[in-house]
């Protein structure tokens, strides 16, 4: 659920962005997250902002019940914060302005690997039964020939961002198996969201074929799947100069929920056929889970898994 709930220029913008947030990181480094001051705060003691990069037109309206039950919970407001991409919500966490945050696995990776000092709590599942993670999809139109990662060769590729698990990593790993170079052998293009992904590739126009998470692959009838790849499920995650009692509080409200506990509390907003789209409960997951991420970085060499 970075799911909505999941080198090239684009690529030099990330690392700007990014070192800009190394600097801001030393202020944060100050924090002191044992004294219950507003230091320890994106904001201040009565608020909580949480952080999200949009992954569809839904992502606030997919979020707006989890934040209500943390304001039930925690007795805090909390403030929901878009950022524009994965690299902004990276230079946010390395800057302090999150206090929670929900990333892709790769975003946490180099977000830690840059200096944000942040820990997982959990993943979200959209179903009975699952464990965190989702699919990563290779994609092509739905009348296309393409029937293989090793049919995307020479092709207009869409990848999502940069700094997205399944919408660049995974993908950058998979045509590096199959041969194919993700900057060489294609030509590149980032579409900044999933949804947007599925459809340029649904079109045909902009890119021939592409990448994107599962959930936003099965929203659209344009697009067929050619190959697939189970991704780390991405993180919600808290930031480590929070006192540490509402560290201990968010992990006790987060680590193991289910929408009908949520529901239970007395939140209604969670009683929606779209919350129960893309939530059916969290899953515990701690640092080790994403050492996969970290050995595909290792392999693709992939500019943004840098410190």
């Amino acid at each position: 659920m970075t799911r909505s709930f999941r080198r090239p220029m684009a690529a030099v913008a990330s690392a700007a962005i990014i070192a800009l947030g190394l600097a801001a990181c030393s202020s944060s480094d100050a924090s002191d997250s044992d004294s219950g001051s507003d230091a320890g705060y994106a904001v201040d003691s009565d608020t909580l902002v949480f952080g999200v990069v949009p992954d569809s037109a839904d992502t606030e309206t997919n979020y707006q019940p989890l934040m209500d039950y943390i304001e039930q919970e925690t007795g805090k407001t909390v403030e929901y914060s878009e950022s524009t991409d994965y690299a902004a919500l990276i230079e946010a966490s390395i800057a302090g302005r999150v206090d929670i945050a929900s990333f892709s696995g790769f975003t946490y990776v180099t977000a830690l690997n840059n200096g944000a000092k942040i820990t997982p709590i959990s993943s979200i599942v959209t179903a009975e039964g699952q464990e965190p993670g989702y699919f990563s999809q290779a994609i092509a139109p739905k009348d296309s020939d393409v029937e293989s990662l090793a049919d995307f060769a020479g092709k207009k590729v869409c990848f999502v961002d940069p700094s997205s698990t399944s919408g660049y990593l995974f993908p950058s790993y998979n045509l590096m198996e199959e041969g194919i170079d993700p900057e060489k052998d294609v030509t590149p293009v980032f579409a900044g969201k999933h949804d947007v992904s599925v459809q340029k590739v649904g079109e045909g126009t902009e890119c021939e074929v592409g990448f994107a998470e599962d959930s936003e692959v099965e929203a659209s009838d344009q697009v067929k799947v050619v190959a697939e790849t189970m991704v780390p499920g991405a993180p919600i995650v808290e930031s480590d100069t929070l006192p540490d009692d509402i560290k201990q509080q968010l992990r006790d409200i987060l680590t193991d929920v289910t929408i009908d506990e949520i529901i239970d509390s007395g939140v209604e907003s969670a009683d929606s056929e779209g919350f129960r789209s893309v939530f059916f409960e969290t899953k515990p997951v701690d640092d080790a889970y994403y050492d996969l991420i970290r050995d595909i970085c290792k392999q693709t060499n992939a500019e943004q898994c840098q410190a």
